[in-house]
């Protein structure tokens, strides 16, 4: 599936406003007697965790303006909560219930296969690949998208020295580790990268310490997958010389975070993706059992319009360039860490 309507749908999650953050706290998004609803159901983060979904919840409020949805979310504090959550949406018999983030990996699958008559959504994995006839998985190239961040840390590094912070080890992670140090290495066979994780995906204070280790270490650029973890990054980088210190976000334009320190973005368009999956279902065409994986070809993950504020000219023609060879197969990214150990720049 290739996001059909990107020119028309790019949205900005900064648009969607999101009050409060709590154990399974229920958020309505409109009138709910439409004829089509849906739920979204968050992890830890909650809806305005500056990253998958907050823009998962602005694809569904776009589905909600533009298609008629009924809309509602619930907010998990904890993992244990994820089932509960998704089996009160399977009641309520909405018709499309999403699970944002590989957590969910064990949830969707166990109450889809309660609720065989209702139809799921996973964002962030595909089960292994044994994807449910009625679940859809979402998964996303992260590791070319993280190419492109680590081509601009690596043309853009004074001390060559870069940094990698990442949530939870995961296969997923690790996508975005290996994809940024293979274009860090392509860019500048001499900058050394310091990858580190936090073990979570919420500690903002531990993000901002591992932030704060690094650019003491000499690194000067740093970029994060760690989810809230990441906003401490942003906290520890503004305290920094403007010029010198520099963050990279992700999932979303972050620069607000850091506007004066913030480089670039990673972009993954869950807000589109989620938006096309609901229009087509609306329309009888729901990608049952499927995996629908987006990257740079499908416009799936790029880089932030704010990326020009800072990046020069001439790095973001190579980084254009990068893209490019990425889209026409001239490049394999690594998005493992073996594949990244046969990696040629």
């Amino acid at each position: 599936m290739k996001l059909k309507a990107l020119g028309a749908l790019l949205l900005s999650a900064a648009l969607v406003t999101v009050t409060g953050c709590g154990a399974a706290q229920d958020k309505g998004g409109g009138n709910d007697d439409k004829g089509f609803t849906a739920g979204l159901v968050t992890d830890t983060g909650g809806l305005n965790d500056e990253s998958f979904n907050q823009t998962a919840w602005a694809g569904m409020k776009k589905a909600e303006k533009d298609l008629d949805v009924g809309i509602k979310a619930l907010e998990s504090k904890r993992d244990s909560e994820f089932v509960p959550n998704l089996t009160k949406f399977a009641r309520e018999n909405r018709d499309l219930i999403w699970g944002v983030g590989f957590k969910f990996e064990k949830a969707i699958p166990d109450v889809a296969d309660q609720f065989k008559n209702n139809h799921f959504g996973i964002v962030d994995s595909n089960l292994g690949g044994k994807i449910p006839d009625n679940v859809v998985a979402v998964t996303f190239k992260e590791e070319e998208g993280s190419f492109l961040m680590g081509v601009i840390a690596g043309s853009m590094t004074k001390t060559n020295k870069v940094g990698f912070i990442g949530g939870v080890t995961s296969p997923l992670i690790k996508k975005f580790e290996s994809g940024f140090t293979a274009g860090v290495r392509a860019a500048n066979p001499k900058a050394e990268v310091k990858r580190v994780y936090a073990e979570s995906f919420t500690d903002g204070a531990k993000g901002r310490s591992l932030a704060s280790n690094l650019y003491n270490d000499g690194t000067d650029i740093i970029y994060h997958a760690a989810g809230g973890v990441g906003k401490g990054l942003f906290d520890e980088v503004k305290t920094r010389k403007k010029g010198k210190y520099w963050a990279i976000g992700v999932d979303m334009d972050q620069s607000r975070l850091a506007p004066d320190h913030t480089l670039s973005s990673m972009v993954k368009r869950v807000d589109v993706a989620v938006y096309d999956i609901m229009k087509e279902h609306k329309e009888g065409k729901f990608p049952g059992g499927k995996e629908v994986k987006l990257g740079l070809e499908d416009n799936g993950v790029t880089y932030a319009d704010t990326t020009k504020k800072h990046v020069p000219e001439k790095v973001l023609k190579k980084v254009d360039e990068y893209r490019q060879q990425i889209i026409d197969g001239k490049i394999k990214v690594p998005a493992t860490e073996a594949e990244l150990k046969k990696f040629k720049p």
